[in-house]
């Protein structure tokens, strides 16, 4: 998973502006970096141009994947990954960065800022949400329980391979009223009825 593009822009009646951008580009060669950075502009610019004011979008060319959303208020947010970062994280770190940006930059600077807005905190969101895990809690607490049912299946496949069986189990079991192992007794003359071969 990797951020390549964080991109604030703002959406004009005739025009785009981009107000500030952070790029990620260590993964191309140094000769390539200059280009693939101008080709993530360019992309910025015309899928701000091209998405309707108010409305989130994800466009997919190839392995990578653009995320942009289109504030009422025409404020712009892009975010260039490729195609395994989750597109959750990508639109939650795109409503952080422009609600910052919008404390911190005034409405009046958007339409007419000819040149990029000194706003260094996208180096940081770009580097700090490189592991979406990280960044955000929902994926980091759905890793966690992506591993504790690893480490389930783990321990079911183990009690398997040393041979117990379940209806052993609930035989010797002391903890087991008489009622649980009458009622798992005729489940199980129940459902061995039905075996399919």
């Amino acid at each position: 998973m990797k951020l390549y593009c964080i991109a604030v822009l703002h959406k004009g009646e005739t025009k785009v502006n981009s107000l500030a951008s952070a790029h990620e580009l260590s993964p191309f060669g140094y000769f390539q970096r200059s280009s693939v950075k101008e080709f993530m502009d360019f992309t910025c610019q015309i899928v701000a141009e091209r998405t309707m004011v108010g409305s989130r979008a994800s466009m997919k060319e190839k392995e990578y994947i653009c995320h942009v959303y289109v504030r009422s208020d025409c404020l712009t947010g892009l975010v260039i990954a490729d195609h395994e970062y989750p597109q959750r994280v990508a639109h939650t770190l795109i409503n952080k960065v422009l609600e910052e940006f919008t404390g911190k930059v005034p409405k009046s600077q958007w339409p007419t800022a000819n040149q990029r807005i000194v706003y260094g905190e996208l180096a940081g969101y770009l580097q700090k949400y490189q592991d979406p895990k990280q960044a955000d809690s929902m994926t980091k607490i759905q890793s966690e329980l992506d591993e504790t049912k690893i480490i389930l299946y783990d321990t079911i496949e183990k009690i398997l391979e040393r041979g117990e069986k379940l209806e052993d189990m609930v035989d010797n079991s002391d903890r087991l009223s008489m009622h649980a192992k009458a009622f798992f007794q005729v489940a199980r003359k129940t459902n061995s009825c039905c075996v399919i071969l």
